[in-house]
């Protein structure tokens, strides 16, 4: 999930002003969060308060993630049981002669957005990464954009940094777990000795920051001591997907849950970018192999994968899903992935209609649909040839 995050709102070291109509549920949601993931008091105490002001005042993404409400009607399409009244209030208000037409807007931003989540990954991570920094202790003294900055530029200085430097794989540090059709999985073995030294190798053949260590020579702090740690004491697993000579092509951490089940934390191919997709299948078999919970995670769904539970509880590819159920948690957790599957129930084709009829394309249509589209002067989705009903 790409996080629209640009220059002018990293340098900006100050919160910008919104009318956030639910900016409640924003901090409810990230408190929430926070509590299912442990987090330390002091990573908590600084979500709810830079992030949460980050997200009302500069946060930036999709109109599916932030809209912008300019009518009474469509406030009240977010708040069915009555719309706050300081809201409507805003909205009755009559422009003044120097007023500008957004001065009047409302915003609305959905806190379970993945771009949200996205950005809140990125965030935690950087905060857990500062053990041994400067910041240790002290992390009220950067705001968020300052974060969002320094992320960026560490990441930047990882990659530098791997062209000065070389990490051979370490044989004893890994188990052969799956042999899939392009390629096996394997786990990073915390006891081998050489977790450290496997884990440098994988983030130097793939470029992401899951092996990147502040200190290269003693493979100690940075990013690369927040995975490690948690392999290291029994609370992540991480496998990766290696051809050829253990030439690795895909990372995965999971998290261990107190059920025993595994949480799919990320699906990294290289430079962070989905995996490819001659690998998709080898992924999905290998996930249904391992005892996962419900949760799936942003990179999954950058795969076209999602998680569901049920009769056919598993991993599937998004157009191999069938029941209404799954469409419904589809179209819940990313809309725009309902245009690859096959076709959809009629209750979530009426829902994807009146969100954005484009993503019908190609889906046969119950005739009150089509006539309501028709009447609404939106264009009807082509039927694919020799679709049979």
């Amino acid at each position: 999930m790409e996080v629209l995050v640009n220059a002018s709102m990293r340098n900006s070291t100050v919160y910008l002003a919104r009318n956030v109509v639910n900016a409640p549920e924003l901090k409810a949601r990230i408190t929430a969060r926070s509590h299912e993931r442990g987090d330390s008091a002091e990573i908590a105490a600084w979500l709810q308060n830079h992030f949460y002001r980050y997200l009302v005042g500069n946060f930036n993404a999709p109109p599916e993630a932030v809209q912008t409400i300019t009518t009474p009607e469509s406030l009240q399409q977010h708040f069915p049981a009555g719309a706050p009244a300081w809201a409507l209030a805003l909205l009755a208000r009559k422009p003044g002669p120097e007023s500008s037409a957004g001065d009047a807007a409302l915003w609305w931003i959905n806190p379970r957005h993945d771009s949200v989540l996205a950005l809140e990954r990125r965030l935690l991570e950087f905060l857990q990464s500062r053990q041994g920094t400067s910041l240790e202790g002290k992390l009220a003294r950067i705001n968020c954009p300052q974060a969002l900055e320094r992320w960026a530029q560490e990441h930047q200085a990882y990659e530098a940094q791997q062209l000065a430097g070389w990490r051979q794989h370490q044989p004893q540090a890994v188990q052969p777990l799956w042999q899939g059709s392009q390629g096996e999985f394997v786990e990073l073995l915390p006891g081998s000795g050489v977790l450290r030294e496997e884990m440098a190798y994988e983030s130097q053949m793939m470029r992401h920051c899951l092996g990147q260590f502040a200190n290269r020579r003693q493979l100690t702090g940075g990013y690369g001591e927040h995975y490690a740690e948690g392999c290291e004491q029994g609370r992540m697993r991480i496998f990766s997907y290696r051809t050829g000579q253990g030439q690795p092509r895909i990372t995965i951490n999971a998290w261990l849950q107190p059920d025993g089940r595994l949480r799919i934390d990320q699906i990294k191919g290289k430079q962070n970018r989905p995996p490819v997709d001659r690998n998709r299948a080898d992924v999905i078999a290998f996930l249904n192999q391992l005892n996962t919970s419900d949760e799936t995670p942003d990179d999954a769904l950058g795969m076209r994968l999602l998680r569901t539970s049920g009769a056919q509880a598993g991993w599937h590819a998004v157009e191999h899903l069938h029941s209404e159920a799954e469409h419904l948690q589809l179209w819940q957790r990313q809309p725009r992935l309902l245009a690859h599957v096959l076709q959809l129930s009629p209750l979530v084709q009426w829902l994807a209609a009146a969100h954005d009829s484009s993503l019908l394309a190609g889906q046969h249509l119950p005739p009150a649909l089509a006539y309501s589209l028709a009447q609404a002067g939106k264009a009807l989705p082509k039927i694919p040839t020799g679709y049979q009903p």
